[in-house]
């Protein structure tokens, strides 16, 4: 039960900076939904009710305060085919079944992945954010007159000047007040957030999504449902992993899982689109002041608010104050030590943060971008291990018995090195291995030692084996082969 602490510390303990950073985020949600809507090739309202449904239900079950989870991008361009050729409807029922992926996924530990998820590949996929926040804004930014660039330089103007004078109101918020003000009384010919869609003007109401239930929709939305899971559990996980560090705070990653899945499931029901954590509103609500869920829950109350009250004054923001405003996001959240550290760093951690960016940037898919970095992550990794693997071998005096010692590790990659180390044609009674200072990791390990031991065996060379630790000894009784009858029909089928 959440104890009257945990309620002040998660709620109320910054009222003033988290109610002003929710308005801020709320407001740059409008034209972010908006233009989700249109990837996905839904009403605007179903991103913008999504962003309101996922922000409320996150900030009361999600696991890391302060994070902002609404729609996004890498949700919405998993599901244009679904909704190209079967129609809303089954969008609304796969966003309800991702909910429940990731309900079982949070019951199943999916949390516990981010451990194999590398600095590197964090710094990667914060670096590819940054770039695509950027690359993002551009369309605002061409083909328009030069209204528009003055009021991007007068924005960025007053969001990275206005702190000095005072930090009692977010500059972000300070600067979308005054540009739209300015805009509304100078009729100046700027894109608004009126040109990107027209906004809903009721509330979202509960809804059963008009699907067949039958084997055949659950066959149409599963392959949907699990994409869109993993993607958006994937970038939450890294979005709360960057928010700790924000704030230098932990969160509840188990916790996190559970509250996407809660969320997006109830948002099905309400008209909304899948969605999961974004970096760039999360970005934005911390620099502005907000660390609690009371900031979380803002945004989403003040969206829905600001759509359905204030539709006709919202639609005349201009879009060049919010761009400058993800410009500050995109500018704040770039890792710029990372390109210094290029030189310092080791090269395969330099290589993987790279790899990351350039593959998401290149193909705009977050996941994508840290499946290749994690596995080059695990390539080096293994490679490293490889070398941290030493032999060495004494004859007796008598010339009869040659003792090998190894230290290290003996798995797969270092098979082919424990293996070359033997000299099979030696003309010796015995041999002795020694594996006090080694461990045997995997099955192949345990295959190069069959191979071994019955390799001198073949020559007429009696084995012995000293040395070895409890996880590989057991290992060894349970896969080896050279001590049981058969062993050499055995090790020749495999």
């Amino acid at each position: 039960m959440l104890s009257f602490a945990a309620l002040q510390r998660e709620w109320f303990s910054n009222p003033r900076g988290d109610i002003l950073a929710g308005i801020v985020v709320a407001l740059a949600l409008i034209p972010e939904a908006i233009g989700f809507s249109i990837i996905a090739g839904v009403d605007p309202r179903v991103g913008l009710y999504a962003s309101f449904s996922i922000a409320v239900i996150i900030a009361l079950v999600g696991g890391r305060p302060g994070m902002i989870s609404a729609a996004t991008a890498a949700i919405a361009v998993l599901v244009v085919p679904l909704v190209r050729d079967h129609g809303v409807e089954y969008l609304f029922a796969a966003t309800i079944l991702m909910g429940i992926v990731q309900g079982i996924a949070g019951f199943l530990r999916f949390d516990l992945l981010m451990q194999f998820v590398s600095r590197s590949v964090i710094t990667g996929f914060v670096n590819a954010l940054a770039i695509l926040i950027f690359l993002a804004q551009l369309p605002e930014l061409t083909g328009v007159g030069w209204e528009t660039y003055a009021m991007v330089a007068g924005g960025l103007a007053i969001i990275y000047l206005f702190p000095h004078l005072t930090k009692a109101v977010p500059s972000p918020l300070v600067a979308i007040i005054v540009l739209s003000a300015l805009s509304i009384w100078l009729t100046l010919p700027v894109n608004t957030v009126g040109d990107m869609g027209e906004l809903p003007s009721s509330l979202p109401y509960f809804l059963l999504p008009d699907v067949p239930l039958s084997l055949e929709t659950l066959q149409i939305i599963l392959p949907y449902s699990l994409t869109m899971a993993a993607v958006g559990l994937l970038e939450s996980l890294l979005t709360a992993q960057i928010v700790d560090d924000l704030t230098d705070t932990p969160s509840d990653k188990e916790r996190e899982v559970k509250g996407q899945g809660i969320a997006n499931f109830v948002t099905g029901f309400f008209g909304g689109m899948g969605g999961c954590a974004m970096i760039g509103q999360s970005v934005i609500n911390v620099k502005s002041g907000g660390h609690t869920r009371l900031s979380t829950m803002v945004a989403g109350l003040f969206l829905l608010f600001l759509i359905v009250v204030l539709g006709r004054w919202v639609a005349q923001i201009p879009m060049p104050a919010l761009v400058a405003v993800m410009i500050m996001v995109s500018i704040g959240t770039f890792s710029w030590t990372s390109i210094r550290n290029l030189r310092s760093h080791p090269w395969h951690s330099s290589v993987v943060m790279v790899a990351t960016v350039v593959v998401v940037v290149w193909t705009h898919d977050l996941a994508q971008g840290v499946l290749v970095g994690v596995l080059l992550s695990g390539i080096f990794f293994a490679s490293k291990v490889r070398r941290l693997f030493a032999v060495r071998s004494n004859l007796s005096a008598d010339g009869t018995t040659r003792a090998y010692v190894f230290t290290g590790q003996i798995f797969f990659a270092s098979v082919e090195r424990f293996l070359a180390a033997f000299d099979f044609k030696e003309v010796i009674d015995a041999v002795t291995i020694d594996v006090s200072r080694a461990h045997f990791w995997d099955i192949s390990a345990v295959a190069a030692l069959d191979k071994v031991v019955l390799k001198f065996r073949r020559e007429g060379t009696s084995v012995e084996i000293v040395g070895l630790n409890q996880a590989s000894a057991t290992m060894i009784d349970r896969f080896g082969v050279h001590d049981k009858a058969g062993a050499e029909d055995v090790l020749a089928a495999h």
